[in-house]
C-alpha cells in the first residue's frame, strides 16, 4: 500500500539469554551479532535497557552501543529503550550528544517508560507514575535538544537550574528520537505530542496488546495527538518489530527453533513475567502455536515477505522492519537466518531487484539475435585467423 521504496530493516536487542549459560560469552554474541548485521547491510539495531530478570542482560545501552560502534561501520545504534523514569533527562541527553558525535552521527535514541515492573520496584519507582514521568523527561530532551535556551524546571523527580546541552547533536537538528509504543497506545500518543518517530509490536489486527485495536488505529490515535499538538508523524519513521526465525524451509526453522522458542516463551515471559500460557502443552509445542497464528513467523522467506505485505495492509503502511533478537536457535542458525533475510526479504523491500530484473528479461528476449550475432563474430575470427596464416 504505502511501503517506502527503500524500506529499513534492523533488530530489536533486548537481549535475550538463557539462565545456565556463560552471561560473558553472550554479551559478546551480541557483539558479534551486531558485527553480523552490519556485513548483511542491515540498517540499524536498538540495544534494551534492563536491571532485573535474569534474561535481559544490558543494563546501559549507551555503554554496549559504544563498544559496538568501534567494532561496526555502517548499521545505526540505538536505545531500545532507554526507560526515562530511571534517569535524569539532562544526564540522558549529554550521554546521547556525547554518543552522537563519537559514532559520528550513527545514534539513535528510544526511549520508554520501562518495562519490567521489577525494575521499577526496585528503583522505588510507582509504576501508575512511569508514562507521566516519560512524557514529563521526553519534553525537556526534546527542548534540550532542540536548542540553547537555558532551561529552568522543577518536576517531583528531577530539577534543572539553568541547564543547557553540554555539547551539540554532531547530528543537525539532532539525533532520530523514537518511542517505543508496546503495550498501550500511550506511546503512539506521546510520539504524537512530541513529534518523534515509533516503534511498535506487531500483532494481528484482532485481539493482541492492543485490544480489538488494529495497527492502522493504532496509527491514528498517534496521528490524532500529533494534529493536537501541532505536530505530524512519518509513517516513513514508524518501525515494526517482528518475532522471526528464518530457515532454507518451514520444517527446519521449526526443528532449529522448537526448544529455544519454547524456553523464550515459558521460562521467560511466563515464568518470570507472570504471563498466561499460550497453550496448555509443553514448551516443544509453542513454536507451532505461535507461528500458526500468525504472531510469531517461523519459516521460509517468502513466509516473512508474505507478513510484511500483511503488515502494510494492516497498517496502512511503514517504513522499517525490526526483528526480535533471540537465540532459538544456535550460533550458526542464528546467523544464518538473519543472512537468509538479507539475501531474499530485504531486496524484495529496497528497490533493489527491478533493473536487475528487467535486464535479465531484455536479454533473454535478444538471446536469438545474439545467438546469431555471436556466430557471425566467430566465424569472422576464424576467417580472419585463416586469412593470416595465409
Amino acid at each position: 500500500m504505502a511501503l517506502p521504496q527503500r524500506m529499513k530493516f534492523g533488530v530489536f536487542l533486548a537481549p535475550f539469554h538463557v539462565l545456565g549459560e556463560n552471561p560473558t560469552l553472550g554479551l559478546e554474541r551480541d557483539l558479534e551479532t551486531l558485527e553480523w548485521l552490519d556485513y548483511l547491510g542491515f540498517d540499524e539495531a536498538w540495544i534494551g535497557e534492563h536491571h532485573s530478570g535474569g534474561w535481559e542482560t544490558i543494563a546501559s545501552p549507551e555503554l554496549f552501543i559504544g563498544v559496538a560502534a568501534e567494532r561496526t561501520k555502517h548499521i545505526n545504534l540505538g536505545t531500545g529503550v532507554i526507560s526515562l523514569p530511571y534517569h535524569h533527562p539532562l544526564m540522558v541527553t549529554n550521554r546521547m550528544v556525547l554518543l552522537d558525535h563519537l559514532t559520528r552521527g550513527r545514534t539513535m535514541l528510544g526511549v520508554g517508560p520501562g518495562a519490567l515492573v521489577t525494575d521499577a520496584y526496585m528503583l522505588g519507582i510507582e509504576p501508575m507514575t512511569q508514562r507521566a514521568r516519560m512524557d514529563e523527561s521526553l519534553g525537556i530532551i526534546m527542548r534540550l535538544l532542540s536548542g540553547s535556551e537555558p532551561i529552568t524546571y522543577k518536576s517531583e523527580w528531577f530539577t534543572l537550574n539553568e541547564a543547557v546541552a553540554h555539547l551539540e547533536p554532531y547530528t543537525k537538528p539532532h539525533f532520530p528520537v523514537a518511542v517505543a509504543a508496546a503495550t498501550s497506545p500511550s506511546g503512539m500518543v506521546l510520539a504524537g505530542k512530541h513529534g518523534t518517530s515509533v516503534i511498535s509490536i506487531a500483532t494481528p489486527t484482532t485481539g493482541g496488546r492492543y485490544g480489538d485495536k488494529g495497527l492502522a488505529d493504532f496509527w491514528a490515535m498517534g496521528e490524532e495527538s500529533a494534529e493536537n499538538h501541532g505536530n505530524t508523524l512519518d509513517r516513513g519513521e514508524w518501525r515494526i518489530m517482528v518475532p522471526a526465525f528464518i530457515a532454507e524451509t518451514k520444517k527446519e526453522a521449526l526443528e532449529q527453533a522448537r526448544i529455544g522458542a519454547g524456553k523464550y516463551q515459558r521460562d521467560y515471559f511466563e515464568h518470570v513475567m507472570g504471563n498466561d500460557p499460550v497453550i496448555d502443552g509443553p514448551p516443544e509445542k509453542i513454536v507451532e502455536a505461535l507461528s500458526d497464528s500468525g504472531k510469531w513467523i517461523v519459516g521460509t522467506p517468502d513466509e516473512l515477505v508474505t507478513r510484511i505485505n500483511q503488515l502494510d495492509e494492516e497498517s496502512g503502511g511503514f517504513g522499517g522492519l525490526l526483528v526480535l533478537a533471540h537465540e532459538w536457535g544456535n550460533r550458526e542458525q542464528m546467523m544464518k537466518s538473519y543472512e537468509l533475510i538479507a539475501r531474499y526479504v530485504m531486496p524484495q523491500f529496497q528497490n533493489s531487484l527491478n533493473n536487475l530484473s528487467l535486464s535479465e528479461h531484455w536479454s533473454a528476449s535478444k538471446s536469438e539475435e545474439v545467438r546469431e550475432l555471436r556466430t557471425g563474430a566467430l566465424a569472422k575470427a576464424g576467417k580472419d585467423y585463416d586469412s593470416q596464416k595465409k
